[in-house]
């Protein structure tokens, strides 16, 4: 199993939503695709932000490195597109840095 990291940025500083990691896990598991092999995700609110950790099963292709950090940046991306409250509340997703 791969463990992603990740973290959305607030558009705006201020006081926390109380269920708003629960939304954000939601939306997430809502836009999740089966080739995404996403297994279980844990979400921690700050001022500024929102971290993510994904779990996800590994997958490795036949002449390279886990695809994990893509698969997880994709679900991220495809949330934060389809939902209205991630694409008010936060910035786009950086692209995954390899």
């Amino acid at each position: 199993m791969d463990i992603v990291y990740a973290s959305l940025r607030r558009r705006e500083s201020g006081p926390v939503p109380a269920q708003e990691a629960d939304e954000v896990v939601g939306i997430l598991w809502a836009h999740a695709l089966p080739g995404d092999a996403l297994q279980h995700i844990t979400a921690r609110s700050e001022t500024d932000r929102i971290d993510l950790l994904l779990y996800l099963l590994t997958r490795r292709s036949a002449d390279g490195p886990a695809d994990s950090v893509d698969a997880g940046y994709a679900l991220i991306a495809r949330g934060h597109r389809a939902s209205p409250l991630l694409s008010r509340r936060y910035h786009p997703p950086a692209a995954a840095a390899c």
